[in-house]
């Protein structure tokens, strides 16, 4: 019978999400192809149900499918579709591997603090905030978990296998640069991942239960559903394995009782049942379908090992080293707007529709999109901002504009992306090299993509930076490529409301040419 095997699907499933998952954010060269992403991310709940309202598309529907599966068979996206879920799981086995003899029991219902958490998010979307799910989301928590901590120490090891390989004349890995770390963002995530860890590795699925705004909604909804997991009084021996192997601590093996509610549908009571007690019953009809007595002996592997060590190695953080100027700025720079992402369109519509899973950071190629702390104010914190101080928006990418799971980064061409005005350049004279040391420069209409930024004569043959504005898209290149310091001569300041700048000139390069030399050129 099909249910015998039931278990087997769910861990198959399990790890395919969860893989595809993990390989979305850390893949630093960026083999997948970005336009394939979200239909790997169809089925996450949270995403795909901000994209919905957000779009009102049938490529966002997604968490339908997720609420009538549930209606159907119970919490089928906790045990195999989110990658947090599927991730505790591989703690808990993680635990299991250190202690033989640990066994799961039944958990307190914590009522009052997972409704009271459903609650805070139910009433923070209706004020157009999404801070708590920022924080609470499971399909966020794991991104910012593999983006803020996984991808970082890949990135070293990485670098460290092209330096390797390098000494045998060996170019297939080249080295990547970080060019900027969101310590605010790799504490968060340090913080979740040893909560979660510490729940896990001792309570198996507690955060699901008790923290999780999506488990909590689901339980509720898992109270309707046509099938259910459920202890056959007459066929149970009332020997208790069971509950010993509940992750969910949902098993009353006393009172012979499944909270249905808690349950994440993982299935492992039906491997272990040897009397047929356990049964999955249509709740509206008398039958049941008996659960198929063999254990499945063959424990697999839910882990692999987890390179550390490599902390201590940050020179393979870096791919150069930039020049630091003589001189430092002294006219302070402060943004009112940091520009919000390309296909956003504003900063606005970004705030209330980002859930910071930070897939873009992962798959912005220059690392110009970086996690905040208070640049998009305290209910924004770590949504993505652009961090023209680290690097800069690439003229031609589109990247993350593809790999957005809600929405709050709309697809965008090429074409569009050109001519889209995220923010508008202003250049401050007095931090300005040419001002304060006399001495040329042009950094930043060398960088600039559109010529927004030209240089015009100035004093003591040597020319000054001036911003056209109507061509600015801003990219940030200019701001980057400043090298004044602590304080930028010409930085971006954001667009509440992305506009349209015009398309650039083309430049005509003249030169005069003295035809009295033989070789004027």
């Amino acid at each position: 019978m099909i249910f015998a095997k039931i278990k087997k699907i769910r861990v198959y499933l399990s790890l395919f999400f969860f893989t595809i998952t993990l390989i979305l954010f850390l893949d630093i060269i960026h083999i997948l192809p970005a336009n394939i992403i979200p239909y790997f991310l169809y089925f996450q709940f949270v995403p795909s149900t901000i994209k919905f309202f957000n779009q009102f598309s049938l490529s966002a529907t997604g968490f339908i499918v997720v609420l009538i599966l549930t209606f159907l068979f119970g919490r089928v996206y906790c045990s195999s579709i989110c990658p947090l879920g599927t991730f505790q799981d591989i703690i808990s086995r993680l635990a299991q591997f250190f202690n033989k003899q640990k066994y799961f029991s039944l958990l307190n219902d914590f009522k009052i603090l997972k409704y009271g958490i459903l609650t805070a998010t139910i009433l923070s979307l209706f004020s157009g905030s999404l801070i708590v799910l920022n924080l609470l989301d499971p399909f966020s928590l794991a991104g910012k978990i593999f983006s803020n901590i996984f991808r970082l120490l890949l990135i070293p090891l990485n670098n460290l296998t092209a330096l390797t390989l390098e000494q045998f004349n060996i170019y297939r890995v080249y080295p990547i640069e970080v060019k900027a770390l969101s310590w605010i963002a790799i504490s968060f995530s340090t913080i979740v991942l040893l909560i979660i860890g510490i729940m896990s590795f001792n309570k198996g699925r507690l955060f699901c239960n008790t923290v999780c705004p999506v488990g909590t909604l689901l339980g509720l909804t898992s109270r309707l559903s046509f099938y259910k997991i459920k202890i056959e009084e007459t066929d149970c021996s009332g020997c208790g394995v069971c509950e010993t192997v509940c992750k969910a601590g949902c098993i009353d093996n006393e009172n012979k009782k499944i909270d249905f509610d808690r349950c994440v549908s993982c299935f492992n009571c039906f491997t272990v049942c040897p009397s047929n007690g356990i049964v999955y019953k249509r709740s509206n009809l008398f039958f049941s379908i008996k659960v198929n007595k063999q254990i499945d002996a063959d424990k697999r592997k839910f882990f692999t090992r987890l390179f550390f060590g490599i902390v201590g190695l940050s020179e393979f953080l870096r791919a150069q080293v930039k020049v630091i100027p003589k001189k430092e700025s002294t006219i302070p720079v402060i943004k009112k707007l940091y520009p919000s992402p390309p296909g956003s369109v504003g900063v606005e519509s970004f705030y209330s529709n980002c859930t910071a899973c930070h897939l873009c950071v992962a798959a912005c190629p220059t690392h110009v999109l970086q996690p905040s702390f208070l640049e998009h104010g305290v209910f924004n914190i770590l949504q993505p901002y652009l961090d023209n101080s680290a690097a800069y928006c690439t003229f031609e990418c589109i990247r993350c504009t593809e790999v957005c799971p809600t929405g709050a980064i709309l697809p965008l061409t090429i074409n569009k992306k050109k001519t889209l005005q995220i923010g508008k350049t202003h250049f401050v004279k007095e931090n300005c090299v040419v001002e304060t040391e006399g001495t040329s420069c042009g950094a930043c209409s060398e960088h600039c993509p559109t010529k927004a930024v030209i240089m015009i004569p100035y004093k003591n043959n040597i020319k000054l930076p001036e911003v056209r504005n109507e061509y600015c898209v801003g990219c940030g290149a200019c701001e980057y490529a400043c090298p004044t310091k602590p304080f930028k001569a010409i930085y971006v300041e954001g667009n509440l409301i992305h506009q349209i700048a015009k398309e650039a000139p083309e430049e005509r390069f003249e030169q005069e040419i003295d035809y009295r030399e033989e070789f004027p050129f």
